[in-house]
């Protein structure tokens, strides 16, 4: 599904014409879905790996744009060989932790990680050379708009975006209870399945884990 499908069905659905729902309105309206189905879904196209340095000397380095959630930091080579098997896994602590815990600003290789503000990610200890990291993390992505036409949500998961849409539609509008109430339903039940395929399917191997069964099937 394109923007300019989803716009059209929205009007479609809701019987209201751009007087009412303009395209201020109806963006915002989009733009509040997809952040609704971003925050009850972790789907693939949110997960993010970039790599950085560790400076000696430094303990910050700058958050990727638009970084919303760390999922793990590891240090890809912590003893200067490039060797494949010497990759840590650094630990989450909150910030209190991390200045109780380097008061001092002692150097060593880091074990700790924090998100020190909306710009920084702080380590401890303060590097004592140079390093390179992996930061594995969840950012949102570019959504749906007249110059982007199509997103993951929009191609892979178009009806629950629709229902998502209709039901902030329904709500804006003060439409009648009953259709709020029947999109806001349909939305959590594709939203089940959708859920089952991204978070379940896609992140298991039927070797492994069998295949996926439904009760005691």
């Amino acid at each position: 599904m394109t923007y300019s499908e989803l716009v059209q069905k929205i009007k479609d659905y809701t019987e209201v014409d751009a007087n009412v729902l303009t395209t201020t309105i109806i963006n915002g309206i989009i733009n509040d879905a997809e952040f609704r189905i971003f925050r009850e879904v972790d789907s693939d196209n949110n997960r993010r790996y970039d790599t950085a340095k560790l400076i000696s000397g430094d303990r910050f380095i700058s958050r990727p744009a638009g970084l919303l959630v760390i999922r793990s930091v590891q240090i890809v080579d912590s003893d200067g060989t490039a060797a494949a098997d010497n990759r840590n896994f650094l630990e989450y602590r909150d910030t209190s932790f991390m200045s109780e815990f380097n008061p001092t600003g002692a150097t060593g290789v880091p074990k700790y990680y924090s998100l020190w503000d909306e710009e920084k990610i702080v380590f401890a200890p303060t590097p004592n050379a140079t390093y390179e990291i992996q930061l594995n993390y969840i950012l949102k992505e570019a959504g749906l708009s007249a110059t982007n036409t199509t997103t993951y949500i929009s191609q892979n998961f178009p009806n629950g975006l629709l229902y998502a849409c209709l039901s902030e539609a329904f709500s804006f509008l003060k439409g009648p209870n009953d259709l709020l109430q029947l999109y806001e339903g349909k939305y959590k039940q594709v939203l089940e399945g959708f859920s089952l395929e991204q978070m379940g399917r896609r992140r298991r191997d039927e070797y492994q884990s069998g295949v996926p069964r439904l009760g005691n099937k």
